[in-house]
């Protein structure tokens, strides 16, 4: 019978399932790490001091900072929104590397202080979080590949430079009087407008024109030069998560939220790991088709399937089953010992009455044990199990 399976056979997974089962999981994380680790490597270095004109690397800006002192421009290199605003003058050109990792609200502390200021401000690759703030009336289209571009337009700097590595982000504006250049597909990838008497702003879709690797090709250098030495004073802002305006709100206290300095790329990358995850979902849910009956390769033992069978029903506390089960296969069993066609094995009418006749009853509770609920636990099941085969020894002697 199945009591013994149930009483005896445990259905704790060993250490060497928990191995078979995890391992390719735990292989394929540690896959990732490693590959995370050698692009983190191979990337720092050339990503070390980007834009930044006090670096010598492939993607700093030190060479443009080189030709500007040459010209007589002074390069202040500034971090903090304070510093970055306080310099803004008419005499100044302030350049704004990273726009889109401003908050909203140094945004508009920022266009509050270079609006009126009569100065330059050069905003690279500005894209639709920034420019509402920064350039009202300039719209954000969608961005190109870098390349190199002829002016095609009337912007004396961009005609005198000739032809030079733009592209990125492109603009479209209702501004009238607007310098549009280097276009791609009709749009600008570098847009200039004046605020008459309060200065101008230059829009620039890539930063390439800058970077050391890229000063000496085209007119690179010649566009860099005019764009950032009109005026003798060059504030250079690298936006730092160091700066604390960026957890203050309008009233100074620092109550911004947390998704407030997260730069969008992260919430973007969040989103595709979240897709990636529901697509694995549904591939290992899956259906595989209709179940085929095979024949077996091997000839398997009755004791070896009663007691796998009965491990499930353990494993998932299925007594109801288990219990239907025994009494099913007692009522099959005893029902040609008695008399009772095989069909009515399971009807009480004509089963228990054939019993009583066969049988003295005494108290025993003979629709209970054959037809009764499920047990409650595992000890009733197998005070059940005992019963049954008690009743159908008492059969087959009689």
């Amino acid at each position: 019978m199945t009591t013994a399976s149930l009483t005896s056979t445990s259905t704790a997974p060993t250490k060497r399932q928990v191995w078979t089962r995890t391992r390719g999981l735990l292989f394929v994380i540690v896959i990732l790490i490693a590959a995370g680790i050698t692009m983190a490597a191979l990337r720092s270095g050339a990503q070390h001091g980007r834009l930044d004109p006090r670096s010598a690397d492939q993607y700093g800006s030190r060479a443009v900072a080189e030709l500007l002192k040459g010209h007589g421009v002074d390069t202040r290199v500034v971090t903090t929104l304070d510093e970055a605003t306080s310099a803004a003058g008419p005499d100044s050109t302030l350049l704004v590397t990273a726009p889109d990792l401003l908050t909203e609200r140094q945004q508009r502390t920022l266009r509050t202080a270079t609006a009126d200021s009569g100065g330059r401000a050069v905003l690279l690759s500005a894209g639709p979080f920034s420019l509402a703030t920064l350039a009202p009336g300039v719209r954000s289209e969608s961005p190109v590949s870098v390349s190199a571009r002829t002016p095609q337009c009337s912007f004396p700097a961009a005609r005198s430079a000739g032809n030079a590595d733009l592209g990125g982000e492109r603009y479209s504006t209702d501004k009238p009087g607007a310098d549009r250049c280097y276009l791609s597909d009709g749009l600008p990838t570098l847009l200039r407008f004046d605020n008459p008497g309060k200065g101008d702003t230059v829009l620039l879709g890539s930063p390439d024109i800058l970077f050391n690797d890229r000063l000496d090709e085209h007119g690179n250098a010649s566009l860099a030069l005019q764009l950032l030495g009109s005026r003798t004073h060059l504030v250079w802002y690298l936006p730092s998560l160091g700066d604390t305006s960026a957890a203050q709100d309008t009233d100074g206290d620092t109550s911004s939220t947390f998704l407030e300095l997260i730069p969008s790329g992260w919430l973007w990358g969040t989103l595709q790991l979240a897709l990636a995850a529901v697509l694995a979902a549904i591939w290992r849910a899956r259906r595989l088709g209709p179940l085929v009956t095979e024949r077996l390769p091997v000839a398997i033992r009755a004791s070896e399937s009663t007691e796998g069978r009965a491990r499930l029903y353990r494993k998932v506390n299925a007594r109801d089953r288990a219990a239907a089960a025994l009494r099913s296969a007692t009522r099959t069993r005893i029902a040609p010992l008695l008399g009772v066609p095989p069909v009515e094995a399971n009807s009480p009418e004509a089963l228990l009455p054939a019993i009583s006749a066969h049988l003295p009853t005494g108290e025993r509770d003979l629709m209970g044990l054959l037809f009764g609920p499920a047990p409650a636990d595992d000890t009733a099941l197998i005070r059940l199990a005992d019963q049954l085969d008690a009743l159908e020894r008492e059969v087959r002697t009689s």
